[in-house]
């Protein structure tokens, strides 16, 4: 009895007080990561399954992939990504965790007039925080800057232009995200995106995908979305299931 009623007395909190701050706003479920700022002295914990197939008999599954933040001011940010994944090629599957990613979300300015709410994302690949068949060679970067437009009170404007290095090559490959966000009530919210990488030495590859996201409260949110590919380089298809929270 003390263990529910300690429970409920948690639960009632967050509830109370998720109804006093500013709706979460997370860098899933599409590709195009918001220039919002994790709220200062706050915990948040995106996370998700993906299940995408790739070309033939080849697939890889992210079983989840996490974004860890924390809001250290209102500017500042912190950064992990975890993402366990297995990956299936041919009759050969392999299972573990990718390298770490270790980094911070900056904010540039905020929204004005012409001039979109606009931030920076920074991440170091940790070659070995990964399991044996993952790790990479080298650390390696990637950015990202990310700018929003405010269209209306119902609808959102938002792009990413960036780079990232795999760790292996010298190569950089280029990613662009384009998105439509629509928010049909309070609670349900929606999007459409276009997407795509440009690897130095190989051709651009480039999708389409869309998704939902419900708010259960301020501090609470679920997401379900699914993209194809649209030129024959890019994977054929995708769904992702998943949530995010803050405490």
């Amino acid at each position: 009895m003390k263990n529910k009623a300690l429970f409920s007395l948690l639960f009632l909190s967050l509830y109370c007080y998720s109804q006093e701050t500013e709706p979460i706003q997370t860098d899933r479920p599409d590709q195009t990561e918001t220039p919002a700022i994790v709220p200062k002295g706050m915990f948040q914990v995106e996370t998700g399954f993906s299940f995408q197939k790739n070309k033939q008999n080849n697939n890889t599954n992210a079983l989840p992939s996490t974004l860890w933040k924390y809001g250290v001011n209102e500017n500042f940010e912190l950064r992990l990504i975890t993402e366990f994944v297995s990956e299936r090629i041919e009759d050969r599957t392999f299972s573990g965790l990718n390298p770490i990613l270790l980094g911070c979300k900056i904010k540039i300015s905020d929204e004005k007039g012409i001039f979109p709410k606009t931030s920076f994302i920074g991440h170091v690949l940790l070659p070995n925080m990964a399991s044996t068949k993952f790790k990479s060679e080298y650390f390696a970067p990637e950015f990202r800057f990310v700018m929003q437009h405010t269209l209306s009170k119902k609808m959102t404007f938002s792009y990413n232009l960036g780079a990232e290095w795999d760790g292996i090559t010298p190569e950089a490959t280029f990613i662009y995200t384009i998105t439509t966000g629509y928010s049909f009530t309070d609670k349900l919210g929606s999007y459409i995106e276009f997407f795509g990488f440009a690897p130095e030495k190989d051709k651009a590859n480039h999708s389409f995908d869309g998704g939902l996201t419900y708010l259960i409260n301020n501090n609470f949110m679920l997401d379900l979305s699914s993209g194809i590919g649209i030129t024959d380089n890019a994977p054929d298809h995708y769904v992702a299931l998943g949530f995010s929270f803050r405490i």
